[in-house]
């Protein structure tokens, strides 16, 4: 499989289907019907776990000599009950020093739901703070990358969907494997050579592995990929199990056919420059002070200014009614930025998960919504479609239209959110403009305002509009995108939506009293003054987005002129192919040179690796989803300089690409 390859469908995944039967203690346990076989040993569950993966593969012994800046990574294949990722996480805090970090990923095709997870796991009560944590980020049984945060050391990837599949699309190496699932009697689509050669091309040198059974099949597949195995005593009543390692693992060969795609090699992230402080700044800012990254973070003005500025905006998606990379993008950072905010903001300070509702005001729309329906079978609870009724009912005015439904999204404070991201600990914030960026042996210094500069080992850009305008970024097209949105105060018990109605604008239940409704979309403008006509054309919007809710306004007192309202303008960045840019800056000029062949014949790509201006990345062009967009892109950028798992598949990092513009034209032979 490349890089380039299709993905799997974009839907929902059957859920696992149990039974509860007592085990030899009297006590009930989780029972697979579809694969007639026990998610843990009935003996011990918890000393088998201990025994099987974590003694297996000498993690006590490992975790407590880690030393790395990088996490340690441990791959599972069948996720299950989360029994063997819970067992981890104690064992590394028990064992790691306190500057270690531990990145766990798990497979899984046939998640268990919310209720029997926690049902599941209750059997072991000294794992109940653990358990409870997973439980209440358990992710939609949707394929894909699911991130979950088990606590300030301990990051969680479950990559739901078939096991061999998703190890084909992992972007990152492990350093030990637990080989699980249903027994390769049971379950022989997971346990083929395919799975394998997946595991040892997603190894690092001399990565471990350990598993429960000795079948022949097993035996025969590790070694093939290039496992050494070697018999050791088993668990209970099996004799024998396997545990070895990878000396020298394959090199990852997705990428040849876009070479240019192939990550830069990790360098030192002692100490960060992220230039710009809004929503994509801010997000950068604090995942890489998560992990331990000292941060400065720059700005003009301070947290929240320019167009992350606004004190309530909408947290949603349009995804194409026809798959694409840039649905599947956007769909994973909602779901990405959903779970984020419940994670940062349990108390809801910051944001409302009130719930989308997106309609369809033409019949057009509302063919492709239907289109959209049929195409992508996804979980109710992550999209469903509604009748005119119910999209009343559930917005709490009269809408005679039909639309799709988002239960989990809603709206965010973009501004408090980046003040409390901007003082996140390790965070440092900095009032000035670099004017220059220039790259020295080890690192970068930053010119700001004609001082003697600050320097740092690696760079962050996240200015929207402005991100291409130093010498390295020049060569990434931004178009800037003026928009305005109207405040109206209402009086007490004036008539409300409870949810954030989408159409050609929006419309967002009040906060603090006002109504926030617009915004204007104008192309090539870069003006930040409120203007009175936009106004006009936000009231215009709101009259077709919900056609009476103006009249029973002004049946309720209040006066509906451009003149009363408040309001802000600012200006956001697009690319132009509306997908933001995420990932490391390309050196454009050695771009154009490695690969001009291309102009001439798209098919011969030349098997050099991109170069790129070491230690600069960028998080920009998010537009007006990036709300859905900069927390992904923040995580994938603080992955890539830390050196860790990504949050998406190979083909969707790539697609985020910075440099993906500059390919695009020098296959279209335009001139630079």
């Amino acid at each position: 499989m490349t890089a380039t390859d299709a993905l799997p469908p974009l839907a929902g995944l059957t859920p696992a289907r149990l039974d509860w039967r007592r085990d030899d203690s009297g006590e009930t346990a989780p029972h697979s019907t579809a694969f007639d076989d026990v998610y843990f040993s009935r003996h011990d569950g918890r000393a088998e776990t201990e025994q099987v993966f974590l003694a297996a593969n000498r993690l006590p012994e490992r975790f407590a000599a880690w030393r790395q800046a990088r996490p340690f990574v441990v791959g599972e294949t069948g996720f299950g009950t989360g029994l063997n990722m819970l067992c981890t996480w104690a064992c590394f805090d028990a064992h790691a020093p306190a500057r270690a970090r531990l990145h766990l990923v798990s497979t899984e095709k046939y998640p268990l739901d919310r209720d029997d997870l926690a049902r599941a796991l209750a059997a072991w009560p000294d794992l109940a703070e653990r358990a409870a944590v997973l439980c209440d980020q358990w992710p939609e049984a949707v394929a894909g990358v699911h991130r979950l945060w088990l606590d300030e050391r301990v990051t969680l990837d479950l990559h739901l969907g078939d096991t061999v599949e998703r190890l084909h699309l992992l972007d990152g190496r492990v350093d030990a494997w637990f080989l699980d699932g249903f027994a390769p009697a049971k379950n022989p689509e997971m346990w083929r050579p395919e799975l394998f050669t997946a595991m040892a091309a997603r190894s690092r040198a001399n990565a471990t592995f350990a598993t429960f059974t000795c079948a022949g099949v097993v035996k025969r597949g590790l070694k093939a990929a290039g496992f050494a195995w070697r018999k050791v005593p088993g668990f209970g009543r099996k004799r024998e199990m396997l545990a070895g390692e990878i000396a020298e693992p394959p090199a990852d060969a997705r990428r040849r056919s876009t070479p240019w795609y192939t990550p830069p090699a990790p360098r030192p992230a002692r100490h960060v420059a992220v230039v710009g402080a809004g929503l994509a700044g801010t997000a950068a800012a604090a995942a890489l002070a998560r992990r331990g990254v000292e941060v400065t973070l720059i700005d003009r003005e301070g947290p929240g200014a320019g167009a992350s500025g606004n004190a309530q905006g909408a947290l949603y998606v349009k995804l194409a009614a026809e798959t694409n990379l840039q649905s599947r993008c956007y769909l994973a950072g909602l779901l990405h930025s959903q779970r984020w905010f419940a994670f940062l903001d349990p108390d809801r300070r910051l944001w409302s998960p009130c719930g989308v509702l997106q309609l369809a005001t033409t019949e057009r729309e509302a063919r492709r919504q239907a289109r959209f329906l049929a195409h992508h079978p996804l979980p109710a609870s992550v999209v469903h479609g509604v009748s005119a009724a119910q999209t009343s009912a559930l917005a709490g005015v009269t809408i005679d239209r039909s639309g799709l439904f988002y239960p989990r999204a809603g709206w965010v404070r973009p501004d408090a959110l980046c003040r409390r991201l901007a003082a996140m600990p390790s965070v440092t914030f900095r009032r000035g403009e670099v004017q220059a960026l220039v790259a020295g042996a080890d690192g970068w210094r930053l010119m700001l305002d004609g001082d003697a500069g600050l320097e740092v080992d690696q760079v962050v850009i996240a200015t929207a509009g402005l991100a291409n305008r130093f010498t390295q970024t020049a060569a990434l097209p931004l178009q800037p995108v003026r928009g305005q949105v109207s405040r109206l105060a209402l009086p007490d018990g004036a008539p409300t939506p409870h949810r954030v109605v989408c159409a050609g604008g929006y419309v967002m239940p009040p906060l603090g009293g006002e109504l926030t409704f617009g915004a204007t979309f104008a192309p090539n403008e870069a003006g930040d003054e409120v203007r009175e006509a936009d106004h006009a054309a936000n009231l215009e919007e709101l009259a077709r987005t919900l056609p009476g809710y103006p009249a029973t306004l002004a049946a309720a007192g209040v006066a509906l002129a451009p003149e009363t309202l408040a309001g802000r303008a600012a200006v956001r960045a697009a690319s132009p192919d509306k997908t933001p840019y995420a990932g490391p800056v390309p050196d454009a000029g050695a771009w154009r040179e490695d690969y001009a062949v291309l102009a001439k014949d798209a098919t011969r790509v030349p098997a050099l690796a991109g170069r790129h201006h070491g230690g600069l990345w960028i998080s920009a062009a998010h537009g007006s989803r990036g709300l859905a967009s900069a927390p992904l892109a923040a995580e994938l950028i603080a992955s890539m300089i830390c050196d860790e798992p990504l949050p998406l598949e190979v083909p969707l990092a790539d697609h985020l690409h910075p440099g993906r513009r500059l390919i695009r034209d020098l296959m279209r032979g335009m001139p630079a």
